[in-house]
């Protein structure tokens, strides 16, 4: 299994941070070949399903997720979702951790992935190229506090 770890700082608030780094639909903007449908409908909680396809024509794949923990910030309190990946080529988890600071919030991303069909010793060259993928969308979800991006 692949595992990154993704931190970024901003200066977002905990609860705009949260906001758009579980937008779900907006995460397909910047990975290429990709579009993203929730098909239990928004606004997301405990129990969404949303999924990822990715590819070309025939040679797409389905890419699965539940929110199986759905804790927002509040409070001073940090947020946490949990996504389970329940797909027939990827599988795995993610974590998403929103937490407040002083100057605005703290997000933790941590995947575990498993793509069927690739071996486990091309895991260190999924997570790198994993960390770089969901860096870029945490950048780009995060980015210019006072707009909607």
């Amino acid at each position: 299994m692949a595992v990154f770890r993704i931190e970024r700082f901003s200066p977002l608030p905990a609860a705009e941070a949260w906001r758009r780094v579980t937008d779900w639909e907006r995460h397909a903007a910047q990975v290429p070949l990709t579009t993203i449908s929730v098909p239990t409908g928004l606004p997301s909680r405990l129990g969404t399903v949303f999924v990822a396809r990715t590819g070309l024509g025939p040679l797409a794949f389905d890419d699965p997720m539940e929110v199986v923990r759905w804790t927002p910030p509040a409070g001073g309190r940090a947020g946490a979702c949990l996504l389970e990946k329940r797909g027939s080529v990827v599988l795995g988890r993610a974590s998403i951790d929103v937490l407040p600071t002083g100057s605005g919030s703290h997000v933790v991303w941590v995947e575990e992935l498993r793509v069927r069909l690739v071996p486990r010793f091309g895991d260190p060259l999924l997570a790198s190229a994993g960390r770089r993928m969901f860096g870029k969308v945490l950048d780009a979800l995060l980015a210019s506090p006072g707009a909607d991006a």
